[in-house]
């Protein structure tokens, strides 16, 4: 892992194509050093389409916070991802990820996979608005990753996703214990995530990650607002 973002970082940016279905410029490009190539894609900030909701410019800040916390919470379910300059300015460059066709998805995310599972505890604690079925990166059903994660972190309950199988379901000792050190370490070592997100935005981190440890279930769906991302894929 650490070798591929050592890689990601030095790496030089050739851009071959863009993905037309995304909202904001998102490009596919190689990351070249020497003779060695990964392909990754490249969303810079310079391509982000404003939002009411979330501040103009900061979608590739949150991306990266995804990775940072899927890091730091063991959840290991983000790509390689680092913030860096690109041909089109500053940007969100993330190791593509080649998944298994064979999965299908529209099957797949209903199912009571322990992948998913992880999926659906990280979203609750990144606040992910967005968690699509095509958001799923399945490499095999037993290690999946996820993407798109530039509306997330917002300061308001705003969880959408279509992983909503554990609802009301209690929380594992190993899930207890795994949310408990992110805590302490988010209160040890908050500099970095404070340069990605607002400080109100990482209280409410915080105050997200107390809230599952003091209920000790996953969340619910929520009355006040549309539950699944529309569309769903």
């Amino acid at each position: 892992m650490n070798s591929v973002i050592e890689h990601l970082t030095q790496g030089t940016l050739e851009v071959t194509g863009r993905l037309v279905d995304a909202s904001n410029a998102t490009l596919y490009a190689q990351c070249i050093v020497g003779d060695d190539s990964i392909p990754v894609v490249y969303k810079p900030v310079a391509g982000e389409r404003p939002l009411w909701d979330f501040p103009d410019g900061n979608l590739a800040q949150r991306e990266y916070a995804a990775y940072v916390i899927s890091e730091l919470g063991k959840f290991k379910v983000v790509p390689p991802t680092i913030l860096r300059d690109g041909p089109f300015g500053i940007g969100m460059v993330q190791q593509w990820i080649d998944i298994d066709e064979s999965v299908d998805l529209a099957q797949f995310y209903r199912t009571d996979s322990a992948e998913l599972r992880k999926m659906a505890l990280f979203d609750a604690v990144i606040n992910n608005t967005d968690r699509k079925i095509g958001h799923l990166l399945p490499i095999t059903e037993n290690h999946v990753l996820g993407c798109d994660h530039g509306v997330t972190f917002h300061e308001e309950d705003k969880l959408r996703t279509v992983l909503w199988q554990w609802a009301d379901k209690a929380l594992s000792s190993s899930e207890v214990e795994q949310l408990t050190e992110l805590e302490a370490s988010l209160r040890a070592s908050s500099e970095e995530l404070l340069a990605l997100i607002t400080e109100s935005e990482f209280d409410a981190l915080l105050a997200r990650i107390n809230a599952l440890l003091k209920n000790a279930t996953f969340p619910t769906p929520s009355d006040e607002w549309p539950a699944v991302p529309w569309p769903p894929f």
